[in-house]
């Protein structure tokens, strides 16, 4: 479970194994530790972000705040999938 960085009490994350194939570049969000109920943030080619879902329950508010970051920090996203998966596809 690659960390990529936390925004106060909730983790950035990939999980290890993101499916075969290898699913479009994303990331996880959870408070406190990684979670099977994490909500999931795809990055697009231009580095904007979608939610695919919100199964953490991050409230609003909160969770656009964290999206604007992984948006601002998407270079940094994208070259970290990279390099721990080895290839990198995107929802949109």
């Amino acid at each position: 479970m690659p960390q990529i960085f936390k925004i106060g009490a909730y983790l950035i994350y990939f999980w290890s194994n993101e499916g075969e194939p290898l699913e479009p570049i994303h990331v996880h969000v959870a408070e406190g530790y990684p979670s099977e109920n994490s909500t999931k943030i795809w990055i697009t080619k231009s580095g904007k972000c979608l939610l695919c879902n919100n199964n953490s329950r991050i409230p609003g508010r909160k969770l656009r705040d964290i999206m604007d970051i992984v948006e601002a920090r998407h270079f940094e996203i994208e070259k970290k999938w990279l390099t721990y998966f080895k290839e990198i596809y995107y929802y949109c």
